[in-house]
């Protein structure tokens, strides 16, 4: 009950924030703030109550909802979605207190879709049955797509149109991917037997089972095909990835900061829960290391980070820098996940949360300059370390977290993803390290052109981050260093799950 009372004070939120005045925009901001305060009180609550010993789900609330097609209202957390719940619901608040000033229009409707949109997403992580899983999925794109096409910049409408047709495309082969699963859900050896059924934990149990139609290598191949490639758009991985930089240019700086933070990390999870767990014969049709298709997944894995790092190196929009770079972390994220291993997997869930943390901090403080500067040209800056002192050491801050320095969050995760990776996949491995090199290379000129040489006449007069925006960076800042010297502090909440999930993946 806890956990739905979690996924749906937004929702409650939205409704009672769409039943004030128009005209009292300060209420609709204390509104919004405090319904996504009260998640983020329960997230905290349900990640220290969490037990740790144990791989199964917790907090479990499973009612027959859609009788007719046996899908139920199947909601649970385990390691890896407790520890993105939190995330989501730390998010939430930091992301209106953002929007408080930089919102001038219709902060009605955009706090309303907001708190639409955050529902979808604590869904999206809560959901055990794999029909509730798709609408919590679908419910994000809806409330991103105007967020975007209404309160975003010059180019907001084609970014949002890119992102909307981009992720349907994704979301109707996984539809169809998921019906077939559905329609299989109940032969055994060829027979129907029972009831089918959208039940993820009964459906990982089938396809484990000799002789049912889910655990045939073949249909396993397909069908994780039809899931990667709806994730795949959200990660994003090359090919799918070209929507991503142009909604983040466009979009607002407090959902910019939910696009990295949050969204991409909905395709992530999804290929851990849905494609490694459910259908282990797919995944090692793409891992195995043997012949092309072996190594395919690796191979997307360091496509990303090479070409993302690449990128992000050729920028000179502050914003679409941190976009590209974005792509080129979320690549180690696939490449551990690709190794199959107990390293690997574990830095790669590392690096899901780290990256989240690491890129919300980017994005606000891109924001925070451009609000002063109202441009993002990262070579018409120069001198700002004397000017704005204090901005300029969080922005050092994160820049160093993310390009991977030991003792802050980034490097522990990328380490890891690496190790795991270079005991499957030795020489991509030591080829994805350019990344890195890339990653230093782009981040440190970057704090070059901005900050350090002569202060630019026309910024003398630039004011100082203020207490608004560093209330918002706080936690972020925080968390970037206790990750960063004390990572078991994620790493003990999914370190059963993983251990549960090898397990699964070493019984094929």
């Amino acid at each position: 009950m806890l956990l739905s009372l979690m996924i749906f004070i937004p929702l409650l939120g939205m409704v009672a924030v769409l039943l004030l005045p128009r005209e009292s925009e300060e209420l609709v901001k204390r509104v919004t703030l405090l319904f996504t305060l009260i998640p983020l009180a329960l997230a905290v609550y349900l990640f220290i109550s969490y037990d740790r010993s144990t791989a199964g789900t917790q907090y479990v609330t499973n009612v027959p909802w859609i009788d007719a097609f046996n899908i139920q209202y199947h909601v649970g957390i385990d390691g890896l979605s407790v520890t993105l719940l939190l995330l989501t619901a730390l998010l939430g608040p930091i992301c209106v207190i953002a929007s408080w000033r930089n919102i001038e229009k219709g902060i009605k409707a955009y706090m309303a879709l907001f708190l639409l949109l955050e529902t979808g997403m604590l869904g999206f992580f809560a959901a055990l049955d794999l029909f509730l899983f798709y609408v919590f999925f679908e419910l994000t794109l809806l409330p991103m797509y105007f967020l975007i096409g209404v309160w975003g910049g010059p180019r907001r409408e084609y970014a949002a149109i890119k992102f909307f047709l981009y992720t349907l495309f994704g979301s109707v082969l996984m539809l169809v991917a998921m019906i077939a699963v559905y329609l299989n859900s109940n032969i055994v050896n060829g027979v129907a037997e029972g009831a089918r059924t959208f039940d993820i934990p009964t459906l990982i149990t089938l396809a484990a089972t000799q002789g049912h139609a889910l655990a045939n290598s073949d249909f396993q191949v397909w069908v994780f095909v039809g899931f990667f490639i709806g994730f795949a758009v959200k990660v994003p991985i090359f090919p799918f990835h070209t929507w991503l930089p142009d909604a983040h240019v466009e979009a607002p700086t407090a959902i910019s900061v939910i696009l990295a933070g949050i969204l991409l990390k909905m395709g992530t999870y999804g290929l851990v829960r849905i494609n490694m767990a459910m259908f282990p014969q797919g995944l090692d049709h793409f891992t195995d290391g043997i012949g092309f298709w072996g190594n395919s997944l690796a191979l997307l894995g360091f496509i990303n980070i090479v070409y993302g790092s690449f990128c992000a190196l050729a920028q000179t929009d502050f914003k679409k820098l941190v976009a590209y770079s974005s792509i080129g972390h979320m690549g180690f994220v696939i490449l551990g996940l690709a190794a199959r291993n107990d390293s690997g997997i574990t830095g790669a869930i590392l690096q899901m949360f780290n990256h989240g943390v690491i890129s919300a901090m980017l994005f606000l403080l891109v924001g925070v300059l451009y609000d002063r500067a109202h441009h993002r040209e990262i070579n018409g800056f120069g001198g700002l370390g004397t000017r704005m002192p204090i901005y300029t050491g969080i922005t050092t801050l994160a820049f160093m977290a993310s390009l991977g320095l030991p003792g802050l969050s980034g490097f522990v995760g990328e380490a890891l993803s690496l190790l795991g990776a270079y005991e499957r996949f030795k020489f991509l491995t030591i080829l994805s390290t350019i990344g890195i090199v890339v990653g230093a290379a782009y981040f440190l000129w970057t704090l070059q052109r901005v900050f350090l040489g002569t202060l630019n006449p026309k910024y003398e007069a630039l004011p100082e981050i203020n207490g608004r925006e560093i209330l918002t960076l706080v936690p972020l800042g925080i968390l970037t260093i206790v990750l960063g010297v004390w990572p078991n502090f994620a790493i003990d909440m999914f370190r059963e799950s993983v251990t549960n999930l090898i397990d699964v993946l070493n019984a094929i």
